[in-house]
């Protein structure tokens, strides 16, 4: 396992291990969409990573799609985070912040009655989304004015500003799974004409413009993106993925960002292929890979060049410890699913470290 305790940087920051923790959504902020301690010890728990990538946390307030997920609008979260950047650096860690937008993933039920937005008025069906009145079905969003978009830019540029206030050491753009940015980028969601839709230049326009705003703030070394090109969550399709992933991967080379992490496959098994070849081709940043690998085929996916880090969500979950449970070749915890997004330290930060074990 040698290529994952290799060093790495990001820009001027240098990382002990390329066994990055990815983000997990576990909803447990307050009603107010404040960090809180709990959440400081959880991330503490995992400072051995190379890199924490912290949960989904919402740019702009009024666009919830969890119940009782992270914000970074207000004077309140900015101190809940600093719990948590704090501890994590008292730790010996690294972490970026992921600042996010719900889209027509949204419901009122959790915004004040407000309806969602998207790129095009087309709703998320077959599933239902966790509200304080039991699951319930997604709505249709309105589409957003041309108008509209640089106030969204302007949202994420001041998440940025807050997070660095929050002692973060950078912060990852989430332009994935059929939140906002990723609903502009793909033409099953957008469907729009104008300047935002059509064209891959086009459809891309709205995240690009993110990037270089919160690059304006952060410098774009400390800047991330995740993408998903294949993932179907969320009623997410795109008629030509491959293609889509390639353009993108050459256009960032201009963005001179700190790397840019794809989720290489679907949930669903919906949309297949391998997006991660023409990506690595094309793009000459760091290269950050995820969903499903494990501590060897990440190890040998680094030693061939194939990605520079892999980015590990569930077995980080259930594993405090798991960079030294990889070097050991330890048994692994199992992570509960029932325990994901309930509230409390069960299946939070209940899980034994090794020595325990």
């Amino acid at each position: 396992m040698n290529h994952l305790f290799r060093p790495i940087s990001l820009g001027p920051l240098p990382l002990a291990n390329r066994i990055f923790m990815a983000p997990l959504t576990r909803c447990r902020a307050t009603a107010d969409h404040v960090p809180t301690p709990l959440m400081a010890e959880h991330y503490a728990q995992r400072a051995s990573a190379g890199l924490i990538i912290a949960e989904a946390t919402m740019a702009i307030e009024g666009n919830s799609a969890f119940w009782m997920e992270p914000g970074i609008y207000s004077a309140a979260q900015i101190s809940g985070w600093k719990l948590v950047t704090d501890a994590v650096h008292a730790a010996g860690g690294r972490i970026f912040l992921q600042i996010w937008h719900g889209g027509r993933a949204c419901h009122p039920l959790l915004n004040d009655g407000a309806q969602p937005v998207a790129p095009s008025a087309l709703a998320i069906t077959g599933d239902e989304v966790h509200t304080p009145q039991g699951k319930q079905p997604y709505v249709m969003p309105r589409p957003l004015r041309d108008d509209e978009l640089p106030g969204i830019v302007a949202g994420f540029r001041k998440a940025a500003e807050n997070a660095l206030a929050a002692g973060f050491d950078g912060v990852e753009v989430h332009g994935a799974n059929g939140y906002l940015l990723d609903e502009f980028l793909r033409d099953g969601a957008n469907q729009r004409s104008g300047p935002y839709g059509g064209s891959l230049e086009n459809r891309a326009r709205l995240l690009l413009e993110v990037l270089a705003s919160v690059s304006e703030v952060c410098g774009s070394q400390r800047v991330g993106l995740r993408i998903s090109p294949l993932n179907s969550f969320n009623s997410m399709i795109d008629s030509d993925p491959l293609a889509l992933a390639t353009w993108l991967a050459r256009r960032l080379n201009e963005a001179d960002l700190a790397y840019l992490h794809v989720m290489r496959s679907d949930f669903f098994q919906q949309q297949s292929g391998d997006v991660l070849t023409p990506i690595r081709t094309a793009y000459r940043g760091v290269l950050i890979g995820n969903m499903g690998y494990s501590a060897e085929e990440a190890n040998q996916a680094i030693a061939d060049g194939q990605l520079d880090a892999v980015a590990f969500g569930t077995s980080f979950l259930a594993n405090p410890d798991l960079p030294a449970r990889i070097k050991a070749g330890a048994a692994l915890n199992q992570p509960d699913p029932a325990t994901f997004y309930t509230p409390g330290a069960v299946g939070y930060t209940d899980y034994p470290p090794m020595t325990a074990a």
